[in-house]
């Protein structure tokens, strides 16, 4: 199956290998590349200053981390346009569609960063420029394939000028106006981009007169494109959905409710998913996703083996309809637990109301394997996914279950996808996220960020204080917001943006973002008041962030608004995101 994923740099050992196999990629297709100009990549991406361009490495590989194809394109921030270097795929591959997805992955990340057009150049389909025949017909080829995205070169320009006499095939500059109403360029910003180009990427080829040459020639304002030669209409060679893919992954548990807990007061109700489900369902903007089943040993490399061990055979000893709270906790002889399985639930637990039951471990489980599955989507290129699942997770830590969690979901997927690079945990519950606190806290390699009520009111009460930083190598990659009992939404707001720029700084591959509902007017649980157009709010300010972003359903237990927060929050996300 393919996926599409971005490489940020070479350090994590899957992001290496990959970035060897498009090293090979370029020098079989592209025998003309100098060998350093391909071994430099790698400090491309690692330092973007130094190339005044910054590297954004796109890779088709099929899960077993064999690349087929890649894109590299570079984006200039002073200039604000984008620039493909290279879009090929490995000798003798061939078809599937493969280069209009990966060109289509690269029209999104231009439009994310909100560029001005998309640069390429592209080998010449004229025969005065192209003496070899057979190369002609492969470079009409490729001009077939960008006309079906509507692009065509820049005309009226010398940009198509040989560098020394008796050369062949000098490039045409191709403009892509990324579906902006008008496909125009004014002259002023063309002749800059021109400009930064024929430096940044050619300084070492072009003498000063040859680009003063290229630059004079650029007259037309705005700049003219040449008129499509081949397609009357886009026919791109793949089924590939752009609007579909911009649609929000939902991935639902559809075993969330055999964890049925009938005692009164017990908020944590199936009815929670059904409320959420009511509302979204009437939007367009999301497209709902299967569940995979994956292995127990993705939840076992975050939480404790002994705590797994008890929590799946606690579960399965119990009787249909019965549960049991913890009711007695060790403060000393802490290594001798209880043999007996109901006594030992203190032992693992913080709380007192968090119950085990026969259903507990099973309707946990799923909604690992909701989450992991959003968490494999982000992998495959996906920008934004919702893993709407109870019971929640962020309360769960190493060796402990309590405030209704009983495996901490987000952090399980944080670490599936810290192979790949730097994390970000944006816990937004109206309770402390002490469950990837305690994960995560002697790691550089997730970031762990939580705004919550202060654990002086608010549970669980032992943590979440602005102090608590991380430990070692860990130190600095804890930040806690503790905020007041009662607080307006813009008081909040600048908090949110705090944090959000701490997330921007460090870097992130991809944020996830553990989502409670229960910041809300009337929840039973917290004592914000936070309407729908602030979740809507939230949402803005998290999407402008431009990054791949799982949202993990978290607390939230005041029905009548759920559904109505939640689609509020997601509406004001994908619309900073996309639009």
């Amino acid at each position: 199956m393919l996926r599409i994923r971005r490489i940020h740099d070479a350090i994590y050992p899957a992001n290496k290998r990959e970035l060897l196999q498009v090293q090979e990629i370029i020098r079989a297709q592209f025998p003309g590349v100098k060998e350093e100009e391909i071994l430099q990549l790698t400090e491309q991406l690692h330092n973007p200053l130094k190339y005044k361009f910054r590297a954004i490495l796109l890779v088709a590989d099929n899960h077993k981390g064999n690349v087929d194809a890649f894109a590299l394109l570079f984006h200039a921030p002073d200039l604000n346009f984008c620039f493909l270097d290279f879009l090929a795929t490995k000798k003798g591959f061939s078809g599937r569609g493969i280069g209009s997805i990966l060109y289509e992955k690269v029209r999104s990340e231009a439009k994310k960063l909100n560029s001005v057009g998309l640069f390429f150049e592209c080998l010449p389909d004229d025969p005065l420029l192209c003496r070899d025949p057979e190369i002609l017909k492969e470079n009409i080829r490729r001009f077939k394939f960008y006309e079906s995205f509507g692009v065509t070169p820049i005309t009226n320009t010398k940009y198509e000028t040989l560098l020394n006499e008796g050369d062949d095939n000098p490039p045409y500059l191709m403009f892509d106006n990324l579906d902006k109403s008008e496909n125009v360029l004014d002259l002023d910003i063309a002749i800059k981009i021109v400009k930064a180009i024929l430096k940044r990427k050619y300084s070492d080829l072009c003498s000063e007169e040859y680009m003063k040459f290229v630059l004079d020639s650029f007259k037309d304002d705005p700049i003219q494109c040449r008129k499509p030669k081949y397609l009357k209409k886009t026919n791109h060679s793949s089924n590939f959905s752009v609007k579909d893919k911009q649609k929000i992954a939902l991935i639902v548990n559809e075993k969330h409710y055999i964890h049925h807990v009938k005692e009164r007061g017990y908020v944590e109700a199936p009815v929670r998913i059904s409320s959420i489900m009511t509302e979204l369902d009437k939007s367009n903007l999301f497209v709902k996703i299967k569940s995979r089943t994956f292995s127990e040993d993705y939840i076992k490399k975050v939480h404790d083996l002994d705590y797994f061990n008890y929590f799946k055979k606690v579960c399965a000893s119990l009787p249909v309809g019965k549960s049991i709270y913890p009711y007695i906790f060790p403060i000393r002889n802490a290594k001798k637990p209880p043999k007996e399985l109901d006594v030992c639930a203190g032992y693992y637990c913080i709380d007192t109301f968090t119950p085990i039951n026969t259903n507990a471990f099973l309707a946990a489980k799923e909604s690992v394997f909701c989450t992991l599955t959003g968490a494999k989507l982000l992998e495959d290129g996906q920008d934004i996914v919702y893993s709407l699942v109870r019971p929640p997770g962020h309360h769960a830590e190493k060796r402990a279950f309590g405030g209704f969690c009983y495996f901490n979901s987000a952090a399980i997927s944080a670490e599936y996808l810290s192979k790949f690079g730097k994390i970000a945990i944006l816990d937004i519950d109206y309770h402390h996220g002490n469950g990837q606190q305690d994960i995560f806290y002697n790691r550089e390699d997730v970031f762990t960020v939580s705004i919550h009520g202060s654990p002086r009111f608010a549970y669980p009460y032992f943590s979440g204080f602005v102090d608590e930083v991380g430990v070692g190598v860990g130190e600095g990659f804890n930040v806690n917001y503790p905020l007041p009992e009662s607080i307006s939404y813009e008081e909040y707001k600048k908090t949110l943006i705090k944090a959000i720029n701490k997330i921007k700084k460090y870097k992130p591959l991809y944020l996830i973002v553990s989502l409670g509902l229960d910041t809300a007017k009337g929840d039973p649980t917290g004592t914000w008041s936070f309407i729908a157009k602030n979740f809507e709010e939230t949402g803005k300010l998290l999407g402008e962030m431009n990054l791949p972003t799982l949202v993990v359903q978290e607390g939230g237990y005041k029905t009548s608004n759920l559904g109505i927060n939640a689609k509020s929050f997601f509406t004001g996300l994908w619309r900073s995101y996309y639009e």
